[in-house]
């Protein structure tokens, strides 16, 4: 209800829903190893990366069928091509499936005008990965020899990304994963 209460609000306030981008992730410590993660970690994990998307693609498509157009744009990420070298299965089983059920909306409602596409970037330059590091930095120095650029992402590119995405330059880009990552899933990785 929540969910459709927004788009609800977008349409309202400005006449149209052109754009969706449903950018939500979390990667909390007790997700890890499939053997040592509890079915608490695990639907939590997929509560907040899947199904928060599963609701607004659910919510934002009626209003882009009526119109005939719209962008979605899924926050995926590089470990749904690859998986991780560092074990998160819960994060990684989301990822995938939000870039499963991208491609898969972005079939069934290509004749509608509405492309969807995942988003899947790499390791971001934020506070909480500076946070991370700056208590582990062997574990950022075993990131950072895997991506062949030399260093992670700058959240203003991953906005470029998510731009073209949601804009007409990007009119015949539907149904795929875009990557944001520096060349990891173009790289040989194995886990250090």
């Amino acid at each position: 209800e929540e969910v459709e209460a927004l788009f609800k609000a977008a349409f309202d306030t400005y006449g149209s829903v052109d754009i969706a981008f449903n950018n939500a992730g979390i990667s909390p410590p007790d997700d890890d190893s499939i053997l040592e993660t509890g079915l608490d970690a695990w639907r939590r994990v997929q509560e907040v990366n899947l199904t928060s998307v599963f609701l607004c693609c659910k919510a934002a498509i009626p209003y882009m069928r009526a119109q005939g157009r719209g962008s979605i744009i899924n926050t995926a990420s590089f470990v749904a091509r690859m998986g991780a070298a560092t074990s998160q299965i819960s994060y990684t089983a989301s990822k995938g499936g939000v870039l499963a059920m991208s491609r898969e909306l972005g079939v069934q409602f290509a004749r509608d005008g509405i492309r969807v596409n995942a988003l899947c970037p790499g390791p971001v330059n934020t506070p909480l990965l500076q946070e991370l590091f700056a208590k582990d930095p062997e574990r950022a120095a075993r990131r950072l020899v895997h991506i062949p650029v030399g260093r992670f992402a700058e959240p203003t590119e991953i906005a470029a990304a998510v731009a073209f995405l949601a804009s007409d330059d990007s009119s015949f880009v539907n149904a795929t994963d875009f990557l944001v990552d520096g060349g990891i899933a173009g790289a040989y990785v194995t886990p250090v």
